[in-house]
Protein backbone atom coordinates (compact mmCIF):
# COMPACT_ATOMS: atom_id res chain seq x y z
CA UNK A 1 0.00 0.00 0.00
CA UNK A 2 1.55 3.54 -1.41
CA UNK A 3 1.53 6.14 1.27
CA UNK A 4 -0.24 9.75 1.04
CA UNK A 5 2.73 11.90 -0.01
CA UNK A 6 5.35 9.35 -1.46
CA UNK A 7 6.22 10.71 -4.70
CA UNK A 8 6.95 14.21 -2.29
CA UNK A 9 10.03 15.63 -0.66
CA UNK A 10 10.25 18.16 2.13
CA UNK A 11 13.19 20.56 3.08
CA UNK A 12 13.01 20.51 6.94
CA UNK A 13 15.22 23.85 8.21
CA UNK A 14 12.74 24.16 11.38
CA UNK A 15 13.84 24.39 14.62
CA UNK A 16 11.58 22.82 17.58
CA UNK A 17 9.09 25.33 16.51
CA UNK A 18 8.43 23.57 13.42
CA UNK A 19 9.51 19.69 13.37
CA UNK A 20 6.38 18.23 13.97
CA UNK A 21 5.20 20.01 10.75
CA UNK A 22 8.03 17.42 8.95
CA UNK A 23 7.41 14.48 11.09
CA UNK A 24 3.67 14.53 9.98
CA UNK A 25 4.55 14.93 6.10
CA UNK A 26 6.92 12.06 6.72
CA UNK A 27 4.84 9.81 8.42
CA UNK A 28 2.32 10.47 5.63
CA UNK A 29 5.21 9.03 3.69
CA UNK A 30 7.23 12.23 1.89
CA UNK A 31 10.87 12.24 1.68
CA UNK A 32 11.49 14.52 4.55
CA UNK A 33 15.42 15.60 4.38
CA UNK A 34 16.31 17.19 8.00
CA UNK A 35 18.71 20.31 7.12
CA UNK A 36 20.94 20.72 10.25
CA UNK A 37 23.90 23.56 10.68
CA UNK A 38 27.38 21.37 10.63
CA UNK A 39 27.95 20.00 14.66
CA UNK A 40 24.07 19.21 14.68
CA UNK A 41 20.35 21.17 15.38
CA UNK A 42 20.31 22.88 18.62
CA UNK A 43 16.74 21.48 19.17
CA UNK A 44 19.25 18.29 20.17
CA UNK A 45 20.15 19.96 23.12
CA UNK A 46 16.23 19.61 24.84
CA UNK A 47 15.87 16.83 27.24
CA UNK A 48 14.71 14.96 28.42
CA UNK A 49 17.95 12.72 27.10
CA UNK A 50 17.73 8.59 26.83
CA UNK A 51 19.05 6.97 30.30
CA UNK A 52 19.15 10.68 31.56
CA UNK A 53 22.47 10.70 29.52
CA UNK A 54 22.41 14.53 28.08
CA UNK A 55 23.96 13.86 25.06
CA UNK A 56 23.04 15.58 21.68
CA UNK A 57 22.25 11.93 20.07
CA UNK A 58 20.03 11.30 23.14
CA UNK A 59 17.53 13.75 22.97
CA UNK A 60 14.22 12.07 23.37
CA UNK A 61 12.87 15.26 22.13
CA UNK A 62 14.52 14.77 18.90
CA UNK A 63 13.87 11.10 19.03
CA UNK A 64 10.03 12.05 18.95
CA UNK A 65 9.41 14.78 16.51
CA UNK A 66 12.26 13.28 13.86
CA UNK A 67 11.12 9.91 13.18
CA UNK A 68 10.70 9.21 9.35
CA UNK A 69 13.51 11.71 8.45
CA UNK A 70 16.77 11.70 6.64
CA UNK A 71 19.57 14.24 8.18
CA UNK A 72 22.18 16.50 5.92
CA UNK A 73 24.45 18.94 7.46
CA UNK A 74 24.61 22.40 5.64
CA UNK A 75 25.60 25.87 6.70
CA UNK A 76 22.85 27.96 4.64
CA UNK A 77 25.10 31.50 5.54
CA UNK A 78 27.97 30.08 3.58
CA UNK A 79 28.00 30.91 -0.74
CA UNK A 80 28.48 27.23 -1.41
CA UNK A 81 25.67 26.05 0.83
CA UNK A 82 23.29 28.13 -0.45
CA UNK A 83 24.33 26.68 -3.95
CA UNK A 84 23.61 23.13 -2.71
CA UNK A 85 20.58 24.09 -0.94
CA UNK A 86 19.09 25.46 -4.16
CA UNK A 87 19.73 22.60 -6.21
CA UNK A 88 18.15 20.42 -3.37
CA UNK A 89 15.12 22.96 -3.82
CA UNK A 90 14.94 22.24 -7.72
CA UNK A 91 13.58 18.44 -6.30
CA UNK A 92 12.10 19.23 -3.54
CA UNK A 93 8.07 20.19 -3.39
CA UNK A 94 8.29 21.33 0.63
CA UNK A 95 10.55 23.72 2.69
CA UNK A 96 9.43 24.13 6.28
CA UNK A 97 11.44 26.68 8.34
CA UNK A 98 11.21 28.96 11.34
CA UNK A 99 13.81 31.47 11.23
CA UNK A 100 13.13 34.76 12.44
CA UNK A 101 11.32 36.83 9.71
CA UNK A 102 13.32 38.28 7.27
CA UNK A 103 16.04 35.85 7.79
CA UNK A 104 16.13 33.83 4.58
CA UNK A 105 15.54 36.94 2.78
CA UNK A 106 19.02 38.21 3.94
CA UNK A 107 20.42 34.89 2.28
CA UNK A 108 18.12 35.23 -0.60
CA UNK A 109 16.22 32.70 -0.13
CA UNK A 110 12.90 34.12 0.19
CA UNK A 111 9.71 32.96 -1.70
CA UNK A 112 10.34 34.73 -4.14
CA UNK A 113 13.76 33.53 -4.75
CA UNK A 114 13.06 29.74 -4.03
CA UNK A 115 10.53 29.86 -7.32
CA UNK A 116 12.87 31.24 -9.07
CA UNK A 117 14.86 27.89 -8.90
CA UNK A 118 11.35 25.68 -8.66
CA UNK A 119 7.93 27.08 -9.60
CA UNK A 120 5.90 24.79 -7.67
CA UNK A 121 7.57 24.34 -4.35
CA UNK A 122 5.13 25.77 -0.97
CA UNK A 123 7.43 27.35 1.64
CA UNK A 124 6.22 27.08 5.16
CA UNK A 125 7.05 29.67 7.54
CA UNK A 126 6.01 28.78 11.54
CA UNK A 127 7.20 31.88 13.63
CA UNK A 128 6.46 33.34 16.83
CA UNK A 129 3.61 36.12 15.68
CA UNK A 130 3.76 35.44 11.91
CA UNK A 131 5.66 37.35 9.00
CA UNK A 132 3.90 41.44 9.65
CA UNK A 133 3.27 43.05 12.58
CA UNK A 134 4.75 45.04 15.63
CA UNK A 135 5.54 41.51 16.64
CA UNK A 136 6.72 39.87 13.63
CA UNK A 137 10.72 40.18 15.38
CA UNK A 138 9.57 39.34 19.02
CA UNK A 139 10.53 35.62 20.42
CA UNK A 140 8.36 33.58 21.92
CA UNK A 141 9.38 30.25 23.99
CA UNK A 142 6.46 28.44 24.49
CA UNK A 143 4.84 29.67 27.50
CA UNK A 144 4.95 32.88 26.16
CA UNK A 145 3.21 31.92 22.93
CA UNK A 146 0.47 29.85 24.80
CA UNK A 147 -0.09 33.03 27.49
CA UNK A 148 -0.45 34.99 24.37
CA UNK A 149 -3.03 32.53 22.87
CA UNK A 150 -4.89 33.18 25.74
CA UNK A 151 -4.91 29.41 27.57
CA UNK A 152 -2.50 30.33 30.22
CA UNK A 153 -5.45 32.11 32.02
CA UNK A 154 -7.29 29.02 32.21
CA UNK A 155 -4.44 26.32 33.57
CA UNK A 156 -2.95 26.91 37.23
CA UNK A 157 -4.21 27.28 40.82
CA UNK A 158 -5.75 30.22 41.28
CA UNK A 159 -3.27 31.53 44.38
CA UNK A 160 -0.15 30.73 41.60
CA UNK A 161 1.41 32.07 38.69
CA UNK A 162 -0.24 30.39 35.24
CA UNK A 163 1.55 27.54 34.01
CA UNK A 164 1.99 26.08 30.54
CA UNK A 165 0.70 22.56 29.95
CA UNK A 166 3.69 19.64 30.54
CA UNK A 167 7.25 19.77 29.56
CA UNK A 168 6.34 19.70 26.04
CA UNK A 169 6.05 22.72 23.66
CA UNK A 170 1.78 22.60 23.15
CA UNK A 171 2.02 25.79 21.16
CA UNK A 172 4.60 24.61 18.55
CA UNK A 173 2.53 21.12 18.13
CA UNK A 174 -0.63 23.33 17.74
CA UNK A 175 1.35 25.27 14.99
CA UNK A 176 2.96 22.46 13.47
CA UNK A 177 -0.37 20.50 13.01
CA UNK A 178 -1.89 23.41 11.32
CA UNK A 179 1.15 23.85 9.43
CA UNK A 180 0.90 20.69 7.97
CA UNK A 181 -2.70 20.80 7.06
CA UNK A 182 -2.07 23.72 4.80
CA UNK A 183 0.76 22.16 3.49
CA UNK A 184 -1.58 19.90 2.25
CA UNK A 185 -4.21 22.21 0.98
CA UNK A 186 -1.57 24.24 -1.07
CA UNK A 187 -0.44 20.94 -2.59
CA UNK A 188 -4.32 20.28 -3.84
CA UNK A 189 -3.38 23.83 -5.27
CA UNK A 190 -0.38 23.08 -6.71
CA UNK A 191 -1.88 19.92 -8.59
CA UNK A 192 -4.41 21.61 -10.07
CA UNK A 193 -2.76 25.02 -11.10
CA UNK A 194 0.77 24.38 -11.16
CA UNK A 195 1.65 26.96 -8.87
CA UNK A 196 3.55 26.87 -5.67
CA UNK A 197 2.64 28.65 -2.10
CA UNK A 198 4.10 30.82 0.64
CA UNK A 199 2.09 29.97 3.92
CA UNK A 200 2.67 31.98 7.13
CA UNK A 201 1.66 30.21 10.18
CA UNK A 202 1.88 32.41 13.33
CA UNK A 203 1.97 29.95 16.90
CA UNK A 204 0.19 32.90 18.61
CA UNK A 205 -3.05 32.64 16.08
CA UNK A 206 -2.78 28.57 15.93
CA UNK A 207 -2.56 28.85 20.13
CA UNK A 208 -5.80 31.16 19.91
CA UNK A 209 -7.69 29.42 17.49
CA UNK A 210 -7.71 26.02 19.53
CA UNK A 211 -9.57 28.00 22.67
CA UNK A 212 -12.91 26.92 21.33
CA UNK A 213 -12.15 23.81 23.48
CA UNK A 214 -12.35 25.56 26.78
CA UNK A 215 -16.08 26.58 26.37
CA UNK A 216 -15.89 29.82 27.97
CA UNK A 217 -18.90 30.70 25.87
CA UNK A 218 -21.19 28.18 28.07
CA UNK A 219 -19.97 29.10 31.38
CA UNK A 220 -20.40 32.67 30.59
CA UNK A 221 -23.82 31.99 29.79
CA UNK A 222 -24.27 30.01 32.98
CA UNK A 223 -22.79 32.43 35.57
CA UNK A 224 -21.48 35.62 33.71
CA UNK A 225 -17.90 35.18 34.28
CA UNK A 226 -14.90 33.73 32.55
CA UNK A 227 -13.37 30.09 33.33
CA UNK A 228 -9.83 31.12 34.60
CA UNK A 229 -7.73 29.05 36.83
CA UNK A 230 -7.99 26.34 38.79
CA UNK A 231 -12.14 26.51 38.48
CA UNK A 232 -14.33 24.35 37.37
CA UNK A 233 -17.15 26.31 37.52
CA UNK A 234 -14.91 29.85 38.37
CA UNK A 235 -16.27 32.78 40.52
CA UNK A 236 -14.36 35.33 42.60
CA UNK A 237 -13.70 33.90 46.18
CA UNK A 238 -14.49 30.42 45.20
CA UNK A 239 -12.49 27.53 44.94
CA UNK A 240 -13.48 24.31 43.81
CA UNK A 241 -12.48 21.13 42.03
CA UNK A 242 -13.13 18.89 39.32
CA UNK A 243 -9.89 16.67 40.11
CA UNK A 244 -10.76 13.94 43.31
CA UNK A 245 -8.03 11.74 44.90
CA UNK A 246 -8.74 8.42 45.04
CA UNK A 247 -6.19 5.52 46.34
CA UNK A 248 -4.38 5.25 43.54
CA UNK A 249 -4.56 8.62 41.37
CA UNK A 250 -6.83 11.01 40.49
CA UNK A 251 -10.48 10.80 38.86
CA UNK A 252 -11.94 13.66 37.21
CA UNK A 253 -15.70 14.46 38.37
CA UNK A 254 -18.57 17.27 37.96
CA UNK A 255 -20.90 18.03 39.81
CA UNK A 256 -23.99 19.55 38.20
CA UNK A 257 -26.81 21.91 38.36
CA UNK A 258 -30.07 23.27 37.13
CA UNK A 259 -31.16 21.23 33.64
CA UNK A 260 -27.69 19.01 33.99
CA UNK A 261 -28.96 18.24 37.35
CA UNK A 262 -29.46 14.82 36.59
CA UNK A 263 -25.51 13.89 35.76
CA UNK A 264 -24.93 14.68 39.19
CA UNK A 265 -27.81 11.76 40.74
CA UNK A 266 -25.95 8.48 39.98
CA UNK A 267 -22.82 9.16 41.90
CA UNK A 268 -25.16 10.71 44.95
CA UNK A 269 -27.61 7.34 45.10
CA UNK A 270 -24.38 4.74 44.55
CA UNK A 271 -23.01 6.59 47.96
CA UNK A 272 -26.06 6.33 49.71
CA UNK A 273 -26.14 2.88 48.53
CA UNK A 274 -22.95 2.35 50.19
CA UNK A 275 -23.61 4.41 53.31
CA UNK A 276 -21.16 6.80 52.99
CA UNK A 277 -23.02 9.66 52.67
CA UNK A 278 -24.09 12.48 54.97
CA UNK A 279 -27.64 14.67 55.67
CA UNK A 280 -26.32 17.52 53.87
CA UNK A 281 -25.24 15.65 49.97
CA UNK A 282 -28.11 12.88 50.20
CA UNK A 283 -30.77 16.00 50.55
CA UNK A 284 -29.32 18.55 48.56
CA UNK A 285 -31.41 19.23 45.58
CA UNK A 286 -29.08 20.20 42.54
CA UNK A 287 -32.28 20.56 40.23
CA UNK A 288 -32.94 24.09 42.20
CA UNK A 289 -30.23 24.86 43.00
CA UNK A 290 -28.64 27.81 41.54
CA UNK A 291 -24.53 27.93 41.09
CA UNK A 292 -24.47 31.37 40.98
CA UNK A 293 -25.39 32.27 44.25
CA UNK A 294 -22.91 29.06 45.57
CA UNK A 295 -20.63 29.54 48.42
CA UNK A 296 -17.58 28.20 50.01
CA UNK A 297 -18.85 26.40 52.48
CA UNK A 298 -21.82 25.23 50.39
CA UNK A 299 -18.89 23.38 48.02
CA UNK A 300 -17.48 21.94 50.80
CA UNK A 301 -20.40 20.40 52.05
CA UNK A 302 -20.44 18.88 48.99
CA UNK A 303 -16.82 18.00 48.39
CA UNK A 304 -16.00 16.29 51.91
CA UNK A 305 -18.13 13.27 51.43
CA UNK A 306 -16.95 12.98 47.48
CA UNK A 307 -13.66 13.05 48.52
CA UNK A 308 -13.89 10.56 51.29
CA UNK A 309 -15.83 8.27 49.10
CA UNK A 310 -13.19 8.30 46.00
CA UNK A 311 -10.63 7.87 48.48
CA UNK A 312 -11.39 5.00 49.60
CA UNK A 313 -11.26 3.07 45.75
CA UNK A 314 -9.19 2.63 42.88
CA UNK A 315 -9.33 4.70 39.87
CA UNK A 316 -10.30 0.68 38.14
CA UNK A 317 -13.15 0.36 41.08
CA UNK A 318 -14.20 4.10 40.20
CA UNK A 319 -14.48 3.34 36.75
CA UNK A 320 -16.54 0.33 36.91
CA UNK A 321 -18.69 2.43 38.68
CA UNK A 322 -19.01 4.98 35.94
CA UNK A 323 -19.65 2.52 33.39
CA UNK A 324 -22.34 0.53 34.95
CA UNK A 325 -23.99 3.35 37.25
CA UNK A 326 -23.69 6.05 33.89
CA UNK A 327 -21.67 8.11 36.27
CA UNK A 328 -19.33 10.75 34.67
CA UNK A 329 -16.33 10.10 35.57
CA UNK A 330 -13.25 9.23 34.41
CA UNK A 331 -9.43 8.06 35.76
CA UNK A 332 -6.74 10.55 34.82
CA UNK A 333 -3.81 8.52 32.91
CA UNK A 334 0.08 8.54 33.47
CA UNK A 335 2.11 7.59 30.92
CA UNK A 336 2.40 3.69 31.87
CA UNK A 337 -1.61 3.10 32.17
CA UNK A 338 -1.73 4.77 27.94
CA UNK A 339 1.14 2.09 27.63
CA UNK A 340 -0.97 -0.82 28.54
CA UNK A 341 -3.90 0.97 27.04
CA UNK A 342 -5.94 -2.74 26.41
CA UNK A 343 -7.54 -0.61 23.15
CA UNK A 344 -4.70 0.76 21.82
CA UNK A 345 -2.81 -2.66 21.86
CA UNK A 346 -5.87 -3.84 20.53
CA UNK A 347 -5.26 -1.61 17.19
CA UNK A 348 -1.52 -2.28 17.12
CA UNK A 349 -1.17 1.66 17.99
CA UNK A 350 2.40 1.36 19.60
CA UNK A 351 5.64 1.02 17.24
CA UNK A 352 8.98 -0.26 18.34
CA UNK A 353 11.54 1.12 16.37
CA UNK A 354 15.51 0.03 16.58
CA UNK A 355 17.76 2.25 17.57
CA UNK A 356 21.43 -0.24 17.02
CA UNK A 357 23.49 2.73 17.90
CA UNK A 358 21.75 2.68 21.46
CA UNK A 359 21.52 -1.36 21.21
CA UNK A 360 18.57 -1.03 22.38
CA UNK A 361 14.50 0.05 20.72
CA UNK A 362 12.12 2.46 22.08
CA UNK A 363 8.26 2.59 21.98
CA UNK A 364 6.37 5.49 19.69
CA UNK A 365 2.93 6.57 19.15
CA UNK A 366 2.11 4.75 16.15
CA UNK A 367 0.30 6.45 12.89
CA UNK A 368 -2.37 8.72 13.57
CA UNK A 369 -5.14 7.43 11.37
CA UNK A 370 -5.76 4.31 9.77
CA UNK A 371 -7.08 3.77 5.95
CA UNK A 372 -7.61 1.36 3.25
CA UNK A 373 -5.75 3.14 0.57
CA UNK A 374 -3.07 4.57 1.52
CA UNK A 375 -0.67 3.59 4.42
CA UNK A 376 0.39 5.99 7.34
CA UNK A 377 3.83 4.90 8.11
CA UNK A 378 6.60 4.99 11.14
CA UNK A 379 9.58 2.93 10.35
CA UNK A 380 12.62 5.21 10.46
CA UNK A 381 14.20 6.34 13.66
CA UNK A 382 14.99 10.16 13.92
CA UNK A 383 18.81 10.68 12.61
CA UNK A 384 22.15 10.92 13.68
CA UNK A 385 23.38 14.59 13.14
CA UNK A 386 24.22 14.18 8.90
CA UNK A 387 23.64 10.58 9.13
CA UNK A 388 22.65 10.70 5.13
CA UNK A 389 25.44 13.58 4.19
CA UNK A 390 26.65 10.65 1.88
CA UNK A 391 23.62 8.99 1.07
CA UNK A 392 22.19 12.57 -0.20
CA UNK A 393 25.42 14.63 -1.52
CA UNK A 394 27.52 11.82 -3.26
CA UNK A 395 24.63 9.46 -4.60
CA UNK A 396 22.07 11.89 -5.24
CA UNK A 397 23.51 15.23 -6.09
CA UNK A 398 26.75 13.70 -7.18
CA UNK A 399 29.53 15.55 -5.58
CA UNK A 400 32.60 13.53 -5.85
CA UNK A 401 34.67 11.96 -2.57
CA UNK A 402 37.08 14.44 -2.77
CA UNK A 403 34.69 17.39 -2.95
CA UNK A 404 32.70 16.19 0.34
CA UNK A 405 35.90 16.12 2.45
CA UNK A 406 36.85 19.22 1.32
CA UNK A 407 33.32 20.79 2.10
CA UNK A 408 33.50 19.33 4.99
CA UNK A 409 36.55 21.48 5.67
CA UNK A 410 35.28 24.40 4.86
CA UNK A 411 32.58 23.80 7.47
CA UNK A 412 29.90 24.03 4.69
CA UNK A 413 28.63 20.49 5.69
Amino acid sequence: MDAMLSPYRVLDLSDEKGQFCGKILGDLGADVIKIEKPGGDDSRKIGPFYHDQEDSEKSLQWFAYNTNKRSITLDLEKVEGRRIFLNLVRKSDFIVESFTPGYLDGLKLSYSDLEKHNKGIILISITPFGQDGPYKNYKAPDIVAWAMGAHAYQVGEPERAPLRMSHHSQSYLHASGQAAVAALLALHHRNNTGDGQYIDVSIQESVLHSTDQQETTGRWDAIRQLRHRGMAWPRTGLTTTSRWKCKDGYVIFVYWFGLSAHYSTPLVELMKEENEIDDFLANFDFAKFDWADATQEIWDKLAEPTQKFFAKRTREQLYNYALTRRIQLFPIQNPSDILDDTQLASRNYWVKLDHPELGDSITYPGPFYKSNETAVRLDRRAPLIGEHNQEIYHQELGITEKRLLELKQQGVI
